[in-house]
This record gives C-alpha cells, sequence and structure tokens, in this order.
C-alpha cells in the first residue's frame, strides 16, 4: 500500500482488503476519524484502487434530502464500488434515515407521487463499502456509527514520516530537496500531511525565486521563517493566541469565549483549528475554569516563569 504512515492502519486495512477480495465480497462500510489534513480522502482512494472498483466522492452537506442520496446510489454506483462521504456528520437527517437500509440490506426505498396517491417503492442497489470521513466523531449519530463494520482514527504523523512524504513529492515533481530540508518541513507541519505538502510548494516558491535548483536546509529555514512558522510549528496566529492568554490574562484561567474576542476570532475557529495542536504541544490546557497557560508556554515565548501566577501551571498541559 503506497502511503506513508499510519503503520497501524495500514496493517489493519491490508488484511481487511485481502479477506475481501479472497471472498469475493465488498469491503465492510469504513469510518475514518481524526483531525484534518491527515489523509481520509486518499485513504478511500487507495481503498478503492486495492479492490479494483470505481469511487464515487461526495460530501454530507450535498446529500440533504433523501433524493440526493437516491441518485447517487442508483445511477452513479456499480457492483463494489467504493461510495466516499466526506463530513458525514453533517449529513442530512432524514437523508441518513434512508442510508441505513442501503448499507444493511443495498436497498432503498423511493416515494413515488405526492398526499394520498403517494407510494413507495423498495429500488435494489449495487454492493457497495461506504467510506466515511469525519473530524468530529462526537456528532455522528450512534444509528449510523454502529453500521460500520471498521471504524478506525488516523493519528498525527512523526516528523520522518513527513519528511518521507515530502521527499517523494519532490522527486515526483521534479526538484531537489536535501534531506535535512525535507526533515525541517516534517518537524514543522504540525503532524499533518496536508500542511507538510503546502509547505514544501512555498518553500520550493522562494527556491524559485532565488534561482536556486535544490532547496537546501538553510533555504528551507529561511523560507519557513518568512512565512511566520517557528521552530515548533507554531504560525503568527498561535503565537498571538498565545500571547494573549499570556499578556492579557496572565496566564488564565480566561473563558474560551473571552479569548476567541481577545484574538479576534470566533469560537467555533478558535476550539476546532488553533487549540488542538495547542494542546497537543503542551502549550495550553483545557480546565473546568477555562484556558491556562502551561511552563511551555512561557518558555516558548521567551518569559521568565515567574511571571506565571503561581500553582497554575503543569508541565506539558
Amino acid at each position: 500500500m503506497e502511503y506513508v504512515g499510519q503503520r497501524r492502519l495500514k496493517r489493519k486495512l491490508e488484511v481487511y482488503l485481502e479477506a475481501a477480495r479472497n471472498r469475493d465480497e465488498p469491503l465492510d462500510h469504513v469510518l475514518l476519524y481524526g483531525p484534518p489534513g491527515l489523509g481520509k480522502t486518499t485513504l478511500a482512494h487507495i481503498i478503492a484502487a486495492e479492490l479494483g472498483v470505481g469511487i464515487r466522492v461526495t460530501s454530507g452537506p450535498a446529500i440533504e434530502k433523501p433524493g440526493d442520496l437516491a441518485a447517487i446510489l442508483t445511477n452513479a454506483l456499480e457492483d463494489g464500488d467504493v461510495l466516499f462521504i466526506d463530513e458525514i456528520h453533517r449529513l442530512g437527517r432524514v437523508a441518513e434515515e434512508h442510508l441505513y437500509p442501503a448499507m444493511e440490506d443495498f436497498k432503498i426505498d423511493i416515494v413515488l407521487g405526492q398526499g394520498p396517491a403517494a407510494r413507495s417503492i423498495r429500488l435494489d442497489l449495487p454492493r457497495f463499502t461506504l467510506v466515511g470521513a469525519t473530524t468530529r466523531p462526537g456528532l455522528i449519530t450512534g444509528p449510523l456509527r454502529s453500521r460500520f463494520g471498521i471504524i478506525e482514527h488516523l493519528d498525527y504523523y512523526a516528523d520522518a514520516e513527513l519528511a518521507e512524504a515530502v521527499a517523494r513529492d519532490a522527486e515526483r515533481l521534479g526538484f531537489e530537496l536535501d534531506a535535512g530540508a525535507a526533515l525541517e518541513i516534517g518537524r514543522r507541519a504540525r503532524g499533518t500531511m496536508r500542511i507538510a505538502k503546502r509547505l514544501l510548494r512555498r518553500v520550493r516558491d522562494f527556491a524559485d525565486v532565488a534561482g536556486e535548483e535544490r532547496i537546501t536546509l538553510e533555504r528551507t529555514g529561511a523560507a519557513l521563517g518568512a512565512l511566520g512558522i517557528d521552530d515548533a510549528g507554531l504560525d503568527r496566529r498561535d503565537r498571538t493566541i498565545l500571547q494573549a492568554l499570556v499578556e492579557k490574562f496572565a496566564g488564565g484561567p480566561v473563558g474560551l469565549d473571552t479569548l476567541a474576542t481577545a484574538v479576534g476570532e470566533d469560537r467555533a475557529t478558535l476550539e476546532e483549528v488553533y487549540e488542538p495542536f495547542l494542546i497537543q504541544r503542551g502549550l495550553l490546557q483545557r480546565t473546568p475554569r477555562g484556558r491556562i497557560a502551561t511552563d511551555a508556554t512561557y518558555r516558548h515565548l521567551g518569559l521568565p516563569l515567574a511571571a506565571a501566577p503561581a500553582g497554575l501551571f503543569h508541565e506539558g498541559g
């Protein structure tokens, strides 16, 4: 399976795929969850390729009504195909209920006509594999979750895995990337494949403008510095949040809404986009009383620990 990282998940998927091929059956429905940018869509395409079948890609918000779902299931799929639904937690509730018999029995109920003359018919569907992806598994209803035979979490990537991926991309794009430069990009990519690939393209831009055919560690460091991405992978917005927490609220505790207002972000963006990485890096704590800076926050910002209110901080958050 040509896919960098996620070794634990790949080992299990290889078993499931081989078993499905041996039995000449569609793969059980798969639910992939985890932070954005880790490769859920890529895995869905790999599953289809490994099974030698087609794939139809859509998203939860695009399926609002049962008719939207019926059109996809009856017209777009052939036997054994993969249906990939991104952001499946945003699937319309009525459409979701019509998805249950499709997943279990490969059948769907269609209502013809309106009012007293309306009648329901049940259509047979091709055997298919549904691959759902979500960044918010807690928003998926119990009945939908229970119909997935394979439920897997995608982990953040190690620096070396990201370096391997960007080195492959550089080779595919036809330019030379030093091993040290690849590792530096991986180190600052927040454990996220999508970010690593984006940083590679931006570093390449800086190298092209400088007239350099080979991307060195020195050029990479200078480019990432110009982009405002520091050694820990934090960008300017991350540092603004930490500085507000420390300078405006004495390190906390402070409520999420108050902190969001202080940095000019909406609550959802702060909670879902910025906080997970800061917490993972041990730079922020969530507590019942509010958000709190850690000892690591002060060190990262170059501030003395004496500036922190006594007794509030714990190493690593």
